[in-house]
């Protein structure tokens, strides 16, 4: 097994790209850590799950926002399997509003759990790392918007943008400790957060002509990657980005 006896915390670990991590992980044998903010009966489910198939996971109600709630997810994954190997940084959320019509409100909870949660789950994550020696990795799922903008949705951008540099400069920074900080950046993706885009059958089928193979990924062909981040067959990945997004950055009216 690729993940075998690795400790990984996966926030945002119950739906979504999150889930298919969790159960893509821990069936290659990692120690799973999973938070969620609602819904423990779903966290619930997932755990009975990974445990009828012979794995190992405990779910941790914490929100991402706060950072002694990050600290309580990392102490949690020591307490429960004595390390931590890898943290995904996952959860995130969306306003689908521009800068005119952005509140104060919206943009500060945005950026609360999208960046400001993966960069203080980095830093505790990294000092836990140095403190049990041996290096670590943290994985931040960023998205293709981290670079490439997409009008009415500007406080998701902004959040990413910085998740963008954050995983840069901290890989530059970790790197003298054995740590590595990756980006994974998804383009549109089956889950949760493009439902509504999902429910419009145009709005479906303008953005599926938009990407070169035609369709959106399935949240398991993200997971495929980040497993094999964590399996350390990708040690000389840091400070950089990989982005999975169908060609969808590439696409060209062709004039």
């Amino acid at each position: 097994m690729l993940l075998e006896g690795k400790t990984i915390v996966v926030t945002g670990g119950n739906s979504g790209i999150g889930e298919a991590i969790v159960i893509a992980a821990a069936a290659e044998g990692a120690n799973i850590v999973i938070d969620y903010l609602t819904h423990p009966e779903e966290t619930s489910d997932i755990i009975d799950r990974i445990e009828k198939a012979g794995g190992h996971a405990v779910g941790v109600q914490a929100d991402v926002s706060r950072a002694s709630d990050l600290h309580k997810m990392i102490t949690t994954a020591v307490d429960t399997y004595g390390r931590l190997d890898v943290i995904i940084n996952n959860a995130g959320i969306e306003t689908r509003t521009s800068i005119l019509d952005t509140t104060e409100a919206d943009f500060e909870k945005v950026i609360d759990v999208n960046l400001k949660s993966a960069f203080f789950g980095t830093q505790f994550a990294a000092k836990r790392f140095i403190e049990q020696g041996g290096g670590g990795l943290v994985i931040n799922i960023s998205s293709v918007h981290e670079d490439w903008p997409m009008p009415g949705n500007i406080a998701y951008c902004v959040s990413k943008g910085g998740t963008r540099m954050l995983t840069r400069t901290a890989g530059v920074e970790l790197g003298k400790h054995g740590i590595r900080v990756v980006n994974l950046a998804p383009g549109a993706v089956d889950t949760p957060i493009n439902a509504s885009t999902e429910a419009n059958p145009a709005q479906l089928k303008a953005l599926d002509a938009a990407i070169p193979l035609g369709r959106m990924a399935k949240p398991s062909e993200i997971a495929d990657v980040a497993v094999f981040l964590a399996s350390g067959q990708s040690s000389y990945f840091t400070a950089t980005t990989l982005f999975l997004d169908g060609g969808i950055m590439q696409g060209s009216v062709g004039l």
